[in-house]
């Protein structure tokens, strides 16, 4: 579907089709590029307001994937023509909210009408262009960090068929509600960072497979290690699984995707590895002898981060536990 377009080539497009990662960059001088994504997805929760702020949360973190800030959003909006105007206002109210946090400023949007609401962003952020981190920058001994716990597909699937606690709800949409914008600064701010990703609706061994290729190595990442939100292994050993985790599953560990699961891995926990997550964390690599650096910075500023794994030479992923 995009063949078209690939042969669609300029000198300042730095990241483009061509190299699909998370984001564009475009270089506008020497010292300055922009960076821009658009996302935009139907209600993964009830509440209209955290609908909005989710949904915006979700549009910037390829921003913080790339290593950017963000400057500027528009809204990008499917609506239904009978949405109370209420619940529209508290749609766009929660996506500004987040978008004041991150630091950026909402000027606009375009919306249509449908039968199912959909709603999300188109973002612009800025970077310098030496600085852009890409899926492609991982080194073999590079150890590899996650900045959130898995889980949100299966959580929110458990919510819409009314099996989910308030608290594991609650937990969710904390966690999706969180901005990547203080992990891509720290992350930053220590330096050394190889490849980095935001993990969504790939989940993190679709993700991982990503830098996999891109990077020309491999992945050793402990199960045992990944973090997940409370509730997430209850639900998914109960069968709320998500369609997504299932055709991620098919098509990249079933299809021959380079994927290996040891086989006393716990079977709950080797699906969630496959759970699509929204607004999910970054998952990122960096030099070996900058990661106790990595560790204490994000001790030091209360920012939660996992090392899960370490970056190897022989390709494909290893899962053991």
């Amino acid at each position: 579907m995009l063949r078209p377009l690939a042969h669609h080539h300029h000198p300042d497009l730095l990241v483009g089709l061509q190299t699909s990662d998370d984001a564009a960059v475009f270089r506008l001088s020497p010292d300055l590029a922009i960076v821009q994504t658009i996302d935009f997805f139907t209600p993964i929760v009830d509440d209209p307001w955290t609908y909005g702020a989710i949904a915006a949360a979700n549009s910037m973190s390829d921003v913080y994937a790339m290593g950017g800030d963000v400057k500027l959003a528009l809204n990008v909006a499917a609506l239904p023509e009978d949405l109370p105007p209420a619940v529209v206002t508290a749609i766009f109210e929660g996506g500004a909210s987040k978008v004041a946090e991150a630091g950026g400023v909402i000027a606009g949007g375009h919306t249509v009408t449908d039968k199912e609401p959909k709603y999300g962003l188109s973002v612009t952020g800025t970077i310098h262009p030496d600085r852009v981190l890409t899926k492609a920058g991982a080194r073999p001994g590079d150890r590899l960090f996650l900045s959130k716990p898995l889980g949100t597909g299966v959580v929110t699937t458990a919510l819409k068929r009314e099996q989910a606690s308030a608290a594991d709800v609650e937990s969710a949409i904390a966690s999706m509600l969180t901005l990547n914008r203080a992990a891509s600064l720290l992350a930053r701010q220590v330096g050394g960072v190889g490849a980095c990703t935001d993990v969504t609706g790939f989940g993190l061994l679709g993700h991982a497979s990503e830098v996999v290729a891109k990077s020309g190595v491999g992945l050793r990442i402990s199960a045992g290690a990944v973090p997940l939100l409370p509730g997430a292994a209850d639900y998914a050993a109960a069968g709320h699984l998500p369609g997504g985790l299932v055709r991620n599953r098919d098509f990249y560990a079933d299809a021959g995707g380079g994927i290996r699961i040891a086989p006393d891995v716990d079977p709950t926990v080797a699906a969630l590895l496959f759970d699509p997550q929204t607004s999910g964390g970054l998952l990122l690599t960096i030099a070996a002898d900058r990661a106790a650096a990595l560790r204490a910075t994000f001790v030091g500023s209360g920012v939660p981060l996992w090392e899960i794994g370490e970056v190897v030479a022989e390709a494909g992923i290893d899962v053991g536990t």
